[in-house]
C-alpha cells in the first residue's frame, strides 16, 4: 500500500477521500484539514466533512490554523492535496518521499486558483476536467501527470458539476499515483504562457451587471450557485435571484417586468431573463407569482 497524508477541507474533498480509502491502494496515515468554523445563520461550529469521514475510519486528524510553522508528524510515500484551502509551504510539499500531488478541478494551465469550477461556468466553457499535478512553491504551477476531460452540460450549476467531477478526480488519482511512484509517468511541464487565473470568490462577485447579455448572466448564475449566489438591487434593497433562465423577449436593460404571471428582467443587447424564484433582503424566498402579487403596484407590465 502507498502510505499517504491527505490534505482536504472542501466538501468536494470528502467523496475523493472515501474513494481513496475504498480503493485499498492507499494507507491514509494522516488527514490534515482546516479547523472547524461557524456555519449558517446560527453560526454553529461544524467540522469539515473530511474530518468526519477520517474519524469514521479511525484516521488521525490534524487541524492547524496555519502551516507556516507546522511540521508533519508522520512521513509518507506521498501527500495528496484536494481543495485544502491554505497555502502549503515547500518544506511540507517535499516532506513526503515522492512529494505532493494536487488534484485540481480544471484543465491546467487554464483556471489556476481557488475557483476553477465556478469560473469555467461563468465563462461559458463547454468542457472542463481535472488535472493531477506535482506541486511546487507556485500556485497550480507544477508539472502535469495526467488529465481527465468532461463535457459541461448547458444548464448545470457549480454544485452539480462538482458532483460529476469528484468521481473523475478520484478515479484519476487512483490510476495515476501508483504509476508515478513506479516511475512509469514523466511529469510534463505546463505551458505557462497559456495560464489563466481565477480568484477566491466573495458575495460581491455575484452582483449582476445588467448590461451583460442574458446568456452571460445565466452563466454567472450557474457558476455562483449555490454560493455566493447572484443578486441585484431593487428599491434600495438587495434582491437575490435564486432560479432564472434566459427568456425569448426584448425588455429595456435593467427593467423588472411582470407579464401574464411571469417575471422578467431586461439584460444587454435586447435580451432578457425570466426569474422563477427570488428573495428580497429581509424576506423569505418566494416564487415569481408571489413576488408579482406582493409588489404589483411597483412593477411595470
Amino acid at each position: 500500500m502507498i502510505s499517504t497524508v491527505f490534505f482536504g477541507s472542501h466538501h468536494f474533498s470528502t467523496p475523493i477521500l472515501q474513494q481513496l480509502i475504498d480503493s485499498g491502494i492507499f494507507d491514509i496515515k494522516l488527514v490534515v484539514t482546516q479547523p472547524a468554523r461557524p456555519v449558517g445563520r446560527k453560526q454553529e461550529i461544524q467540522m469539515t466533512g473530511v474530518k468526519t469521514l477520517a474519524l469514521k475510519y479511525n484516521i488521525p486528524v490534524e487541524q492547524p490554523a496555519s502551516l507556516k510553522d507546522y511540521t508533519l508528524p508522520v512521513s509518507a510515500d506521498i501527500n495528496i492535496v484536494c481543495k485544502y484551502g491554505l497555502i502549503i509551504p515547500e518544506k511540507i510539499l517535499n516532506f513526503a518521499k515522492h512529494g505532493s500531488i494536487n488534484s485540481h478541478a480544471s484543465l491546467l494551465p487554464k483556471y489556476r486558483g481557488a475557483s476553477p469550477i465556478q469560473s469555467v461556468l461563468v465563462h461559458g466553457e463547454k468542457e472542463t476536467g481535472v488535472t493531477m499535478m506535482v506541486m511546487d512553491k507556485e500556485m497550480d504551477h507544477g508539472p502535469i501527470l495526467a488529465q481527465g476531460k468532461l463535457a459541461i452540460n448547458p444548464d448545470e450549476n457549480c454544485f452539480e458539476l462538482s458532483e460529476r467531477l469528484a468521481p473523475l478526480e478520484a478515479e484519476l488519482l487512483i490510476k495515476t499515483i501508483p504509476d508515478f511512484i513506479a516511475g512509469k509517468i514523466t511529469p510534463q511541464i505546463q505551458n505557462h504562457e497559456e495560464a489563466t487565473f481565477c480568484k477566491e470568490l466573495t458575495r460581491d462577485d455575484g452582483k449582476i451587471d445588467w448590461n451583460r447579455t442574458a446568456t452571460e448572466i445565466y452563466n454567472l448564475y450557474r457558476g455562483m450557485t449555490p454560493w455566493p449566489g447572484i443578486w441585484t438591487e431593487w428599491n434600495g434593497k438587495r434582491l437575490k435571484l435564486l432560479k432564472i433562465a434566459p427568456a425569448d423577449m426584448k425588455i429595456e436593460t435593467g427593467k423588472l417586468t411582470a407579464k401574464d404571471g411571469h417575471l422578467y428582467m431586461g439584460a444587454g443587447q435586447n435580451t432578457a431573463i425570466e426569474i422563477f424564484e427570488l428573495q428580497l433582503e429581509g424576506k423569505t424566498a418566494i416564487d415569481a407569482k408571489g413576488f408579482i402579487n406582493g409588489f404589483k403596484t411597483t412593477l411595470s407590465s
